[in-house]
C-alpha cells in the first residue's frame, strides 16, 4: 500500500460506516466538510464500515467488515492522515486487495481523495473484525485493539434520532449523530479512549470511476 497513485477501478459498496473520535460534541468536520478544526485541534478516531452489498472488480466484497485506525494532526482537509487498515480475515485474497485498493484512494471514486488526504499507511493486515448493528447501538472489536461501541442520540421523536440531512459531506448526505459509550484503541503506539465523545453513524452508497 506503499504506491497509491491511482488507478481507476471498478467497484461499488452498499451498507453503513459509523465512528468515534477525539471531538466533542458534535463533530464540526460534518457541517464544515473539513474545513474547519477539530474540537481537540486533531483528529483521533477508528471507523467502521460494514459491507452489506459490494464488489471490486467481479470480486464479491459482500458481508466483510473493514476497520480504520485514523490520525489527523490538524484539518481533516488539510490531509497528512496516518491509516491503520484492518480487513476481515473471511476476505479472499483478491477481496482483501481490492479493500485495499478502495480504502487508500488507490481504486479511485468515492474513496479517491483518500489518495491526497492520506500521507501513510501505518499498517494493513488480515483481522477479526467483528461489527454489531442493534438497534440505536453500533459496536466494533478487533482483538484487543478496537473495541468500541456508540449510541445514537435520541431525537424529539424517539423513533427518529437527532442527524443531518442533505450533506454534501464525503461520506454521504445522511448522517446520524451518536456518542461514544466504551470506545479504545490500542495498536500502533496510540492510546486513545473515545467514551462521551462524537460518533456518527451514516449509510453509504459508494462507486468506483471506472
Amino acid at each position: 500500500m506503499g504506491n497509491r497513485e491511482m488507478t481507476p477501478a471498478n467497484w461499488a459498496i452498499k451498507g453503513e460506516l459509523f465512528l468515534n473520535c477525539s471531538c466533542e460534541m458534535f463533530c464540526p468536520c460534518v457541517v464544515s466538510l473539513g474545513a474547519h478544526p477539530p474540537t481537540e485541534g486533531h483528529c483521533h478516531a477508528w471507523m467502521a464500515i460494514a459491507i452489506d452489498e459490494g464488489n471490486f472488480e467481479g470480486e464479491d466484497l459482500s458481508g466483510l467488515n473493514v476497520g480504520l485506525l485514523v490520525d489527523i494532526p490538524g484539518r481533516m482537509g488539510e490531509g497528512n492522515w496516518r491509516v491503520g487498515a484492518y480487513v476481515d480475515e473471511r476476505a479472499s485474497e483478491a477481496a482483501y486487495n481490492g479493500l485495499l485498493q478502495i480504502f487508500s484512494g488507490a481504486a479511485g471514486g468515492t474513496t479517491g481523495l483518500f489518495s491526497m488526504l492520506v500521507s501513510e499507511i501505518i499498517g494493513a493486515e488480515r483481522a477479526p473484525v467483528e461489527i454489531i448493528r442493534d438497534g440505536k447501538k453500533r459496536a466494533i472489536k478487533i482483538g484487543r485493539k478496537i473495541s468500541g461501541e456508540i449510541e445514537m442520540i435520541e431525537g424529539a421523536s424517539p423513533d427518529h434520532p437527532v442527524m443531518i440531512s442533505n450533506s454534501k459531506y464525503w461520506m454521504g448526505p445522511d448522517i446520524i449523530a451518536a456518542v461514544g459509550l466504551k470506545s479504545k484503541v490500542r495498536d500502533y503506539g496510540r492510546v486513545w479512549d473515545f467514551g462521551g465523545k462524537s460518533a456518527e453513524i451514516c449509510p453509504i452508497d459508494w462507486k468506483g470511476a471506472a
